[in-house]
């Protein structure tokens, strides 16, 4: 039998993103808060979860703060999805972002998206909320490159 090594998840994160998901459903966005919805690689089942997505230059991208998820694997493994914004659906390639090219993107999370650093530090992923520190920590950070299809 295979084991998972599962990031904890808070009980108050977990209701937190049903609200998110929730809000969607009755078409009010929060934030720049967006819902993902991927196909397990195992069950194949889909599975969404709300992520903010960070624009540069007229591209999108998403971060995770849970580097070893189930839905980092999940989208390294479907390579596609479905973004959701309110009630307004698009599917789109997910594509990772190579280590050498993430510093850019990384340094640009705290500042668009600040009240989402925090759950990064807390991860121990980033040691501060400054952009810096996300660009130093950035090839240990799963970024992927949203392409609408």
């Amino acid at each position: 039998m295979a084991t998972t090594t599962r990031p904890p998840v808070s009980p108050f994160l977990k209701f937190g993103n049903k609200m998110m998901q929730m809000f969607h459903s009755m078409g009010m966005p929060v934030g720049p808060m967006h819902l993902l919805r991927v196909k397990g690689r195992v069950s194949g089942r889909e599975f969404t979860n709300p992520v903010a997505p960070v624009k540069i230059d007229g591209d999108m991208y998403i971060l995770q703060a849970f580097p070893k998820s189930d839905w980092v694997k999940n989208v390294r493994a479907a390579g596609r999805g479905t973004m959701i914004r309110g009630r307004k659906a698009r599917p789109v390639q997910l594509i990772e972002v190579p280590e050498a090219e993430r510093g850019r993107i990384a340094r640009e999370f705290p500042t668009q998206v600040p009240m989402g650093a925090g759950i990064f530090v807390k991860n121990g992923v980033v040691a501060d909320k400054s952009p810096e520190s996300f660009e130093r920590a950035a090839s240990g950070i799963p970024i992927f490159r949203v392409v609408p299809v």
